[in-house]
């Protein structure tokens, strides 16, 4: 009995360290994104110049998951997300000091890998760590006060301001408290016996709805953040009105992940992800037939975007209930590597919708990437349950 106790108090200490570090990096993250853009601007460089050195970020992340299982194996889950919280702070730095634009490419690589060394690393370790009842409260648990972190990042910088020093060290400070909690919960953070047998793709192929959602989820949320805004606009809202609809439909993503993840707990993931994407579909789908500006846009927006957040949330939840070790270590690696290829693919796809079919291209595309979704797990699972009728 006090062996059990002992073991849930390691549990907890070990959890709390992981979501603590990343819920900073998370601040330091949400602030940095824009303030680099803002940089970028202020120096005349154009916005397409500015966007293919945002996207150096997610190509750093696509290059670097694949290898982190075994490095993590090699070293410890610990020292490398001290490594990278190192790196992380570094790089911000150095992006200020650093006048010619050509080496923001590698410096932008170098700030994304880091990233993707704390994301995945993260995401491991809680996954490990997390109780097999309770693994999608903690991972709930995780992606609220992520979500936090992300929607104080931008708070935090309309107080400092964009420009000098003051942004730039406030975001590194971040990056560095996160390693407060590294180095407290390092000792219990769950280390990889052997090397993981099978490879990313092999592992995609194992779990397709979990791997899938994060694909899926990377494209919709980054098309949303990236266009909602804009689709206000052009059906007649004000700037102030159209970044409205935006924060009340990120306020949905704060608002579903623990019970999302208290539901999965109690019944197939993947029926649970199948529900979060046929929500998705509809609200998508009815966005073009509500009055804009209305409260019943304003419901939807919340709703959905919440509800499709939560793929992530139980998308995660599941490779940490097919998978341990270093298997758990590589679907880690595999479930970002696709978030960040979806960060890539959905505001292009979004962006294509709209130039083809006017503003209600944009919620038609999402509605269709959805549809997508819901088709491969629904097939998915009519398929298990064939499987197991056969005597």
């Amino acid at each position: 009995m006090h062996a059990d106790l002992s073991v849930e108090r390691t549990n907890i200490a070990s959890l709390a360290a992981a979501i603590a570090a990343i819920s900073v990096v998370g601040l330091g993250l949400a602030l940095s994104i824009p303030l680099l853009a803002l940089e970028l601007d202020a120096r005349g460089i154009s916005s397409t110049w500015i966007g293919l050195n945002t996207a150096i970020g997610g190509i750093a992340t696509i290059v670097t998951a694949p290898f982190l299982p075994d490095l993590v194996r090699r070293f410890g889950a610990g020292p490398m997300m001290m490594g990278a919280v190192a790196l992380g702070a570094a790089s911000l730095i150095a992006f200020k000091v650093t006048d010619a634009f050509v080496l923001w490419f590698p410096l932008r690589f170098l700030f994304g890998a880091s990233l993707c060394v704390l994301f995945v690393v993260s995401e491991f370790w809680i996954n490990a760590a997390a109780p097999a009842n309770r693994r999608g409260l903690v991972i709930g648990i995780y992606a609220t006060t992520l979500a936090f972190g992300f929607a104080g990042g931008p708070a935090i910088l309309s107080l400092v301001g964009t420009s000098g020093w003051a942004p730039y060290l406030v975001g590194a400070t971040f990056f560095v408290l996160a390693s407060i909690p590294v180095m407290i919960g390092a000792s219990q953070a769950p280390v990889i016996e052997k090397e993981g047998s099978r490879g990313v793709l092999s592992l995609m192929r194992l779990a397709p709805a979990a791997t899938l959602a994060a694909f899926v989820f990377g494209a919709v949320e980054t098309g949303l953040v990236n266009f909602l805004p804009l689709y206000g606009l052009r059906r007649g809202l004000g700037e102030g009105e159209a970044a409205l609809l935006l924060t009340i439909a990120e306020l949905g993503n704060v608002a579903f992940q623990i019970p999302l993840g208290l539901i999965s707990d109690r019944m197939d993931r993947r029926k649970v992800l199948l529900a979060c994407a046929l929500v998705g579909f509809g609200g998508a789908a009815l966005i073009p037939f509500l009055a804009i500006g209305s409260v019943a846009l304003m419901a939807t927006m919340f709703t959905m975007t919440g509800i499709v957040c939560g793929m992530y949330t139980v998308g995660l939840a599941l490779l940490g209930e097919r998978f341990h070790g270093g298997a758990l270590a590589t679907a880690n690696a595999a479930f970002v590597m696709l978030y960040s290829i979806g960060l890539i693919a959905g505001p292009v796809t979004v962006g294509t919708g709209m130039g083809l079919m006017g503003p209600d291209g944009f919620a038609f595309t999402l509605a269709a990437m959805l549809a997508f979704y819901v088709l491969v797990v629904a097939i998915q699972l009519v398929r298990d349950r064939s499987t197991a009728r056969i005597p």
